[in-house]
């Protein structure tokens, strides 16, 4: 089973040259994908904050650009995952919640039997991605939306566009956005530097675990790499 593993990681990435004890984890795109959105979110952030801290530069234009460089990202990452039918990789199921209650109930000692292996992806990264999905998507749309209140090179801005209401409604949900990841990179990156979670930042960077990494935390009938 590990050695047919091991054959549809390299058809993944073809260009990779693995040593006999390493799977590939994230392929290339992959890998540029997701930091190509965290480097984005991390400037929206810089850019959207810091001047509430009355700390004062010329941050709208590279806040807009950005957005933009994200929502071409997100949309790429989107069509990508649709195309090499990635997605049901993620699918939060009904095993997943088993699987989730049965963590939950070992890790405060409610229940002796450990949690099963998953497969690919655990439930919490199965969460965390869906999490991390909808709030980038929805400051994407709302702030595609407010890009109208802002001259660039292609339109004029029409703060008239929508009624004052309706922009309300916008910003509360963008800035709630914004909040959300906030919180959501600070967990994201405690649990990506805990001693028992570094292997999956190495493979987020490096794109590759040990075959003995692989037998340790996953289920290989459960893991689909297609």
């Amino acid at each position: 089973m590990v050695a047919a593993s091991k054959e549809n990681f390299i058809v993944n990435d073809k260009s990779a040259v693995l040593a006999p004890d390493k799977l590939i984890r994230h392929v290339r795109l992959a890998r540029l994908l997701h930091w190509l959105m965290a480097i984005c979110v991390l400037v929206l952030l810089t850019t959207s904050l810091l001047p509430i801290a009355e700390i004062k530069f010329s941050w709208v234009t590279l806040h807009w650009v950005t957005g933009l460089i994200l929502a071409v990202t997100a949309l790429t990452h989107i069509l990508w995952s649709l195309f090499r039918t990635r997605i049901r990789q993620m699918v939060f199921g009904l095993r997943d919640m088993q699987d989730a209650v049965r963590t939950l109930l070992w890790f405060f000692r409610i229940s002796g039997q450990e949690p099963a292996k998953p497969g690919k992806y655990s439930p919490a990264q199965k969460l965390i991605h869906h999490g991390f999905a909808v709030t980038i998507l929805a400051s994407i749309v709302t702030g595609l939306l407010m890009m109208v209140k802002v001259d660039t090179p292609l339109w004029e801005r029409n703060p008239y566009w929508l009624s004052n209401a309706s922009w309300g409604i916008i910003y509360i949900i963008h800035d709630l956005a914004s909040m959300l990841l906030v919180t959501m990179i600070m967990l994201h990156i405690y649990f990506a530097f805990r001693p028992e979670k570094r292997l999956y930042l190495r493979s987020m960077v490096l794109g590759w675990i040990s075959r003995s990494e692989y037998a340790s935390h996953h289920d290989p009938t459960r893991w689909e790499n297609k």
